[in-house]
C-alpha cells in the first residue's frame, strides 16, 4: 500500500522491465559476437583455400608447360616431407657422397623454365621433374645412381657445378643461429626471436577487422574500403614492430594478400597456412617454413 503510495510500485515496475530489456540486449550482443566469430572462422578458412587452390594450380601449370613432347610427364619415384632427425639424416647422406673430380652435379633452380643446361643433360628425361619442383635444389651425379630435388627454406643464390661432393650448406635447410621469424595474416602478427631451433622471444597481437556487412547502415563498398583500410592500419602495425626486432635475418610467412607488403623488408618470404592464437601460430608457421620437400628424380 505504501508503495503505491510514494509510487514506488510503478518504479519497480520499470526497473524490472529495464532489466528484462537489458537482459536481452545482452543476449543479442552476445549473439552478434558469436556470428562475428563465425564469419572470421569462415573468412580464415576460406583464405587458406584459396592459397592452397593457388599452389596447386600453378603446380599443374608448371607441369603441362614441361610435358613431354608426346604428351606424357615424369614423376618423382618418392616425394617426403623432412624436418628435425629426419631432415639431418637425409642431408648427412648427401654430404657423405664423394666422387672422382667433377663426378657429382649440385644446381640451385630458382625458376623451372631456366633449368641449366648441364643439369638438364645429366638428368636427360627425368628433368622436367626439376622443373616442376623448382625453386629447388637439385643433386645428380654422372652415373645417374644419385638424384634429389630438396626445397629450400632459405635459398641460395642459383648455380651449377660439377665437384666431387655435392654442394650443401646446411643453413640452406636448418635454423642455424640467431634471426627472426614472423608470421603476418590479415587480422594477427606473431614474431619470435629464434637461437636455432628455441624461440628466445616472442610478441604478437591481433586486429579486430569487421567480419561482416549489415544490410543497413551503409554500402558493401563502403564496407570493404573500411576493412581493406583497417588491414593497411594493422600491416603499418605489423611493420613497425618489425623494426623494433632484436635479430636479422628476417624471415616473413603468412597470407598471400598482404605477404607482398613485407618483401622490402624480409630477407625471405615464404606463404603457410596457420592457424590459432598468435603463439600457437608462430609455431605451426616455424614449423611449416623449416620443413624441406624431398622429391627423388
Amino acid at each position: 500500500m505504501l508503495d503505491d503510495l510514494l509510487g514506488r510500485s510503478t518504479l519497480k515496475e520499470r526497473i524490472e522491465a529495464l532489466e528484462e530489456d537489458k537482459r536481452h540486449l545482452e543476449r543479442e550482443l552476445e549473439g552478434e559476437r558469436d556470428r562475428r566469430a563465425d564469419a572470421q572462422t569462415a573468412r580464415q578458412e576460406a583464405e587458406r583455400r584459396v592459397n592452397r587452390l593457388e599452389d596447386r594450380v600453378e603446380q599443374l601449370e608448371g607441369d603441362l608447360d614441361r610435358q613431354d613432347d608426346d604428351g606424357t610427364s615424369v614423376a618423382a619415384r618418392h616425394v617426403e616431407d623432412l624436418r628435425g632427425g629426419r631432415l639431418r639424416e637425409v642431408l648427412d647422406r648427401l654430404q657423405s657422397v664423394e666422387t672422382e673430380p667433377e663426378g657429382v652435379l649440385t644446381a640451385y633452380v630458382r625458376d623451372g623454365h631456366d633449368v641449366p643446361d648441364d643439369l638438364r643433360e645429366a638428368l636427360g628425361d627425368r628433368a622436367p621433374i626439376v622443373a616442376s619442383a623448382a625453386p629447388c635444389l637439385a643433386v645428380t651425379d654422372d652415373a645417374g645412381l644419385l638424384g634429389a630435388c630438396l626445397s629450400t627454406p632459405v635459398a641460395p643464390e642459383p648455380f651449377a657445378e660439377w665437384d666431387d661432393a655435392v654442394a650443401i650448406e646446411r643453413s640452406w635447410f636448418e635454423p642455424t643461429g640467431t634471426y627472426t621469424l614472423a608470421l603476418v595474416r590479415s587480422d594477427l602478427f606473431a614474431m619470435g626471436t629464434y637461437d636455432g631451433t628455441d624461440r628466445t622471444a616472442f610478441h604478437g597481437f591481433t586486429a579486430d577487422l569487421k567480419s561482416q556487412h549489415s544490410k543497413g547502415g551503409f554500402s558493401q563498398a563502403r564496407f570493404e574500403r573500411l576493412r581493406d583500410a583497417e588491414i593497411d592500419d594493422h600491416v603499418e602495425r605489423c611493420l613497425a614492430a618489425l623494426d623494433e626486432r632484436d635479430a636479422d635475418p628476417l624471415y616473413v610467412v603468412g597470407e598471400r594478400t598482404v605477404l607482398d607488403q613485407f618483401t622490402d623488408v624480409a630477407d625471405v618470404t615464404d606463404p603457410v597456412d596457420a592457424t590459432g592464437e598468435p603463439e600457437a601460430a608462430l609455431t605451426d608457421a616455424w614449423r611449416s617454413f623449416w620443413t624441406v620437400q624431398l622429391r627423388a628424380v
